[in-house]
C-alpha cells in the first residue's frame, strides 16, 4: 500500500537525510516511524510496541519514560534555559556534574569538561593530548593509537580513531597520524592452538612492535573501549589489559579510555574500566550520563594531564577549545538527576541481579544452529552469525543475514542492532526486569529458528 502523499513516511524520504543508512534503499523502503517509548519498549505509528533491546543506540539507560528527568529539565529550562562556560563563567548544574563525576570516576580525575556527544568527547581528548604534549615540550609525541574494529564516532578526528570500514570509505579517512592495532577478538583474530593468554600476550607485543617501528618519542596515547561496542561487541580475553597497558606505560604514552557505552553500571560495575582493570588517564564519557534525554558528555583528565594544559593556557592566555552547548544547563541539571536515580536505584546492583540472566541466554543460543559465537558481559552482548560453525566462516555479505534475523525479530516485538559480520547486539535499558529479558531472549530464539528455515529451503547446510 503506498502511503498518502503527506504521511509522515512520505515526507521522510522527501525531507530527511539519515545516518547509518543506504539512502537508495530507503527512498524504497522508507522509515519505521516512533511515536512513544516506556519503559524498555517504544511503539511505531502503527501501533506495535517493541522492547528496544540496544536502548535506542545502546543509551537509553532510565528506559524511554521518566518523570524525574522530565522534572528536572522542566525548572532548568524555567530558572536558566541557557548559559556558556566560557571565559571563567559557570552554573550551578554544571558545576554540580563536574563535581559528581570527578567523585565517581574510577581513579583519581582532577577536572570535567563538557562536550554534547561521544564523538565531541574523543574528538576533544585528542586535541587535549597533542595541546599536552605541546605545551611540556614533546611537539613530536603525537600519533594515537586505536584498533581495528574499534568505534570512537564520526567526527573528522574521532571517526579517524574508529577502525571501521565503512567509517572511512569515501570520507577521506582516517588523518595522518592515527594507528590501528590488533582486535582483542579471539574467535577470530586467535589463533590454532593459541590460547586466550597467549593470544592477549601476542596482541600486546604486536602493540609494542607498532610502537618500535613507528618510534616511542612519536605515540602519544591509545584509546579503547573497555568492551568494543558498534565493532562487535568484542570482550577482550583475561589478562589484555593489564598486558596492553603494561607496553603503554613502559613508553609513557597516555591511556585513553572510552566509556561511552560502557559507562554507568553497563558491564556489571559503574564503569567499564573498573570491570576491565584499565587504569585510564583520559576518560570520556556520554549516553548514560543523561539516559540520552538530552545531549551531554564529558571528558575526565587527571592531574597530569591537566597540570599540561592549564600551563599551556596561561602561556598562551586562554585553552582555545569548546562548544556553545559545554555544559549546556539544562543537559547538566538532567545528567545530575540521572546520576542521583543511578545511586537512589542502585544501578550497579539491579544490573548485577538481571545480568546473569541475560548472559546464560546468551550463552544458551551458542547451541543454535546459526550461532557462531556469544559473548558478553553485564547487559551487554552479541551473537555472531555464521554459515559453518565449524570453520568460523561468516556468511556472504551480499545476503544480509543478519538485517534479514533483524526483521524477522521486529516481527516479534524486538528491535535490535546490526553489527559488523552478521552479529546481533544486545544492550537494552539497565532498568529492564527479569521477565523483559526471558521475552526479549525467547523472541529472538523465535526469529533465529525462522530465520534456519528460511536458508535451509535457500540450499544452505544449517545444522
Amino acid at each position: 500500500m503506498t502511503p498518502p502523499r503527506n504521511s509522515s513516511a512520505t515526507r521522510d524520504v522527501a525531507y530527511a537525510l539519515h545516518p547509518y543508512t543506504d539512502a537508495r534503499a530507503h527512498e524504497q523502503g522508507g522509515p519505521m516511524i516512533i511515536t512513544r517509548g516506556e519503559g524498555v519498549r517504544v511503539w511505531d505509528d502503527q501501533g506495535k510496541s517493541y522492547i528496544d533491546t540496544v536502548a535506542g543506540l545502546w543509551c537509553a539507560a532510565l528506559g524511554f519514560s521518566n518523570e524525574r528527568l522530565v522534572a528536572a529539565a522542566t525548572a532548568q529550562m524555567r530558572k536558566l534555559p541557557f548559559y556558556h562556560a566560557f571565559t571563567s563563567k559557570a552554573h550551578e548544574p554544571m558545576i554540580d556534574l563536574s563535581e559528581m563525576l570527578i567523585e565517581r570516576a574510577p581513579v583519581p580525575m582532577s577536572k570535567a569538561f563538557f562536550c554534547n556527544s561521544g564523538s565531541e568527547a574523543n574528538d576533544t581528548a585528542m586535541k587535549m593530548i597533542w595541546y599536552y604534549n605541546n605545551a611540556i615540550g614533546r611537539p613530536q609525541k603525537k600519533k594515537i593509537i586505536a584498533r581495528i574494529k574499534g568505534y570512537h564516532g564520526v567526527t573528522i578526528g574521532s571517526a579517524s580513531l574508529t577502525g571501521l570500514p565503512n567509517n572511512h570509505k569515501l570520507f577521506d579517512l582516517p588523518i595522518a597520524g592515527i594507528l590501528h592495532t590488533t582486535t582483542p577478538h579471539y574467535y577470530h583474530e586467535g589463533r590454532p592452538g593459541e590460547t586466550e593468554e597467549d593470544f592477549a600476550t601476542r596482541c600486546a607485543d604486536e602493540l609494542e612492535a607498532l610502537i618500535l617501528s613507528e618510534g616511542p618519542e612519536t605515540i602519544a596515547a591509545m584509546f579503547m573501549e573497555p568492551v568494543m561496542g558498534a565493532g562487535g561487541v568484542i570482550v577482550p580475553p583475561k589478562t589484555y589489559y593489564a598486558k596492553i597497558q603494561a607496553v603503554l606505560r613502559k613508553y609513557d604514552v597516555l591511556v585513553v579510555a572510552d566509556e561511552v557505552i560502557c559507562g554507568f553500571g553497563r558491564t556489571g560495575e559503574y564503569w567499564g574500566c573498573t570491570t576491565m582493570g584499565i587504569e585510564p588517564d583520559i576518560l570520556t564519557c556520554a549516553k548514560a550520563l543523561s539516559s540520552s534525554f538530552l545531549p551531554i558528555s564529558a571528558v575526565l583528565i587527571n592531574d597530569k594531564v591537566y597540570q599540561g594544559l592549564a600551563d599551556g593556557s596561561h602561556s598562551i592566555g586562554t585553552f582555545g577549545h569548546g562548544y556553545t552547548y559545554s555544559g549546556h544547563p539544562v543537559s547538566a541539571a538532567v545528567a545530575v538527576e540521572t546520576l542521583k536515580i543511578y545511586d537512589e536505584m542502585d544501578i550497579v546492583g539491579h544490573v548485577k541481579k538481571v545480568a546473569p540472566l541475560m548472559q546464560a541466554a546468551i550463552q544458551k543460543l551458542a547451541s543454535h544452529p546459526l550461532v557462531g559465537d556469544a559473548r558478553g558481559v553485564g547487559l551487554i552482548g552479541a551473537i555472531e552469525l555464521v554459515e559453518d560453525k565449524a570453520t568460523k566462516k561468516n556468511f556472504d555479505p551480499a545476503r544480509k543475514v543478519a538485517g534479514r534475523a533483524a526483521k524477522l525479530c521486529e516481527a516479534e516485538g524486538l528491535i535490535f542492532r546490526i553489527l559488523p559480520g552478521d552479529g546481533l547486539a544486545f544492550s537494552p535499558p539497565l532498568v529492564i526486569n527479569e521477565q523483559e529479558v526471558e521475552e526479549m531472549m525467547s523472541g529472538l530464539t523465535r526469529a533465529l529458528d525462522k530465520l534456519a528455515v528460511e536458508l535451509r529451503r535457500e540450499g544452505f547446510t544449517i545444522v
